[in-house]
């Protein structure tokens, strides 16, 4: 006997109706159904009934490479991806920018501890290019019996210059400078007006 779907809201009205509307299932399970029950108008409608539950499970799996590109995935998976390459963004930015530094943090690691991948990842943080000082901390000279250049003491100085500093969390950037230069250098972070 067939029966008419629960109105929306009512208790015996699945969570998962609405959800995706309309999504069609690309492997309908009333098809795989023996000869004999594909024209049973019973096994149709439960067949009918757990395609609409799982429709969305198929296509997620059909379109699992556009879930692992940051620049395709939807914006709620966006999080997940980037704790899994262990990126921490920031939910008040923009999903472009979000994106992009998903998208470009396998890079950044990879060449994590020089000075352009420092200046890159404060850039892709702050929206400012950096001015980064670094002392070189090592005591070479050029020409035998000659001046040391720089200092044999490591020293690193980071400097943004952004329009409005109160945007830019100094805890925050503190945190990714840390985390992006040599462990064993001592650092300063530097926000000013630019």
């Amino acid at each position: 006997m067939p029966t008419t779907p629960p109105p929306a809201g009512s208790p015996r009205s699945s969570p998962l109706r609405g959800v995706v509307a309309g999504l069609g299932s690309p492997h309908p399970l009333g098809l795989q159904l023996p000869a004999l029950l594909q024209d049973d108008p019973t096994g149709q409608a439960l067949t009918a009934a757990l395609d609409e539950v799982l429709a969305p499970v198929f296509w997620v799996l059909d379109n699992l490479d556009a879930y692992l590109d940051p620049h395709l995935t939807p914006g709620d998976f966006l999080e997940w991806l980037a704790r899994w390459v262990g990126v921490a963004v920031d939910e008040n930015w923009p999903l472009e920018r979000r994106r992009d530094l998903v998208a470009r943090a396998a890079e950044l690691y990879r060449r994590r501890g020089t000075i352009q991948a420092l200046r890159e990842q404060v850039a892709l943080y702050t929206g400012s290019v950096p001015e980064i000082e670094d002392s070189g901390g090592t005591a070479s000279s050029p020409v035998p019996g000659g001046a040391v250049p720089g200092s044999p003491q490591p020293r690193l100085r980071v400097r943004v210059a952004v329009t409005d500093p109160s945007t830019v969390d100094l805890r925050r950037l503190e945190a990714i400078v840390c985390e992006a230069k040599p462990a064993h250098i001592p650092h300063e972070v530097e926000v000013v007006p630019g």
